[in-house]
């Protein structure tokens, strides 16, 4: 009977990994929700790129309730006529050549860089803020995602620490290329994010320092949430651990993880 316990068990830990699937989850005092790896990995960098350009967190939940409304946060290849990407930012309305509107990052600072042209859309109903930079058809529809929206900001800016998670099983994962995650990081959350390992971390492992709390947190949502693209097996930030061996469990304790670096292998 023992034997057969054991090997039960033994069997359920090699199982384990593959049980879950894909996916993603965020989870805050609000409230929680599933995202696939897609929609997790561009929600991130929505947040990521307010980051770059220094916006309010009231910017992002804009950003994400019109995404909601116009992809479900996918960066789709084509919409309603031109329409493509996150935003289904079209073309021929002068948002830019295809290709530019279908790279996240772009999409992302592009809608960013309309809405800060609105007079006071801080102060405006998010319907309203989002129609003057959308155009859509029926801008009401945006107002109806406003709750979901202050879910993704509170979480992926880092206002609520380790409150996002991804997993995958292992015949998912993809080789490394932390150098490559490293660029897009930069790329999307821009030149002032630095990264210089820490003395204590290992050769293979990267450091993005971070000056605060929230930045710290943004960084290590965005890099969970691009971990299966770019083979990135762990992250360690604020007495925290993700592992991407065990990423249904989420963020773990581990007492040496740093809080001026975020800790990527």
């Amino acid at each position: 009977m023992v034997a057969v316990v054991v090997g039960g068990y033994a069997a359920f830990q090699r199982a384990r990994p593959y049980l879950h699937g894909s996916g993603c989850e965020v989870r805050a005092a609000a409230g929680k929700m599933p995202l696939d790896l897609d929609q997790a990995a561009n929600a991130a960098t929505i947040a990521a790129v307010a980051f770059r350009k220094q916006l309010p967190e009231r910017a992002t939940v804009i950003a994400y309730a019109t995404a909601i409304q116009e992809s479900h946060i996918r960066n789709l290849p084509g919409g309603d006529r031109d329409s493509v990407g996150m935003f289904q930012q079209r073309p021929s309305q002068g948002w830019g050549k295809p290709a530019q509107l279908r790279d996240p990052v772009q999409a992302t600072s592009k809608f960013f860089d309309a809405l800060v042209k609105v007079k006071d859309y801080l102060d405006r109903d998010l319907h309203d803020s989002a129609q003057r930079v959308q155009r859509s058809a029926d801008g009401r529809a945006y107002a109806q995602h406003e709750p979901d929206g202050k879910l993704l900001a509170r979480v992926f800016t880092g206002r609520e620490p380790g409150s996002a998670r991804c997993w995958y099983p292992p015949d998912k994962k993809t080789a490394p290329r932390r150098a490559a995650a490293i660029r897009e990081m930069r790329r999307a959350f821009g030149g002032r994010l630095q990264v210089d390992a820490p003395r204590s971390a290992a050769p293979e492992w990267d450091g993005v320092r971070v000056t605060n709390t929230r930045a710290g947190w943004a960084v290590a949502a965005w890099t969970v949430t691009h971990a299966q693209v770019y083979g990135l097996a762990e992250v360690r930030y604020a007495g925290r651990h993700w592992q991407a061996d065990a990423g249904h469990d989420g963020w773990t304790k581990d007492e040496d993880a740093p809080t001026d670096h975020v800790i990527i292998q």
